[in-house]
């Protein structure tokens, strides 16, 4: 019975793991980030969200993207004023080092634009697969309203084939480079 508890662990681990990958997820073995830096994205991305959702249920839509410790901020909201408490929210919340705040004063988007972006991100990802001037591991990509968003840890040449590519995209209206350059 241990023995089949042992495989069924290193079966979902295998899936787990496999899944992660395809979507573009941390590969470790590629990672340009510490494994304490990853969590930290990942445990500012969960708080903000949360913080967010705790103010502003119903009249705004936003999501936070974190890539080194620098947050993304996306999507839209009722007023100026919310723009700027959002930014404060997300700074407010440690260890972040950066923030890239592209909140738009407007209506909440539609289910079908939300969907329309996660395809655009989706097209973006699989076309990085088939590039050999960088390694798709290396990039976050994140789309709203057309607009998509790079964010990684890059060379300038790495940066300006991954934006070739994203720009070139059907249903890509903008692309917004928001990197950490390694030279």
């Amino acid at each position: 019975m241990r023995n089949v508890w042992i495989l069924a662990v290193l079966l979902a681990a295998g899936v787990m793991s496999g899944c992660a990958q395809m979507g573009g997820g941390l590969n470790a073995a590629n990672e340009r980030r510490t494994q304490g830096t990853v969590l930290d994205d990942q445990n500012i991305e969960s708080k903000a969200q949360q913080r967010i959702a705790e103010k502003y249920k119903f009249n705004a839509q936003t999501h936070v993207t974190c890539f080194n410790r620098y947050a993304l901020i996306t999507g839209q909201v009722p007023n100026e004023a919310a723009k700027i408490d959002i930014e404060r929210t997300v700074g407010g919340i440690p260890p972040v080092k950066g923030i890239a705040n592209e909140l738009q004063v407007a209506g909440v988007s539609s289910s079908g634009a939300r969907s329309s972006d996660s395809g655009v991100t989706g097209d973006v990802q699989k076309r990085f697969l088939s590039s050999k001037a960088f390694n798709r591991d290396h990039i976050k990509v994140y789309t709203e309203s057309g607009v998509v968003y790079l964010m990684g840890i890059v060379t300038h040449a790495e940066a300006d084939a991954s934006s070739e590519i994203a720009s070139t995209t059907t249903g890509v209206q903008k692309v917004v480079r928001v990197f950490e350059y390694m030279d």
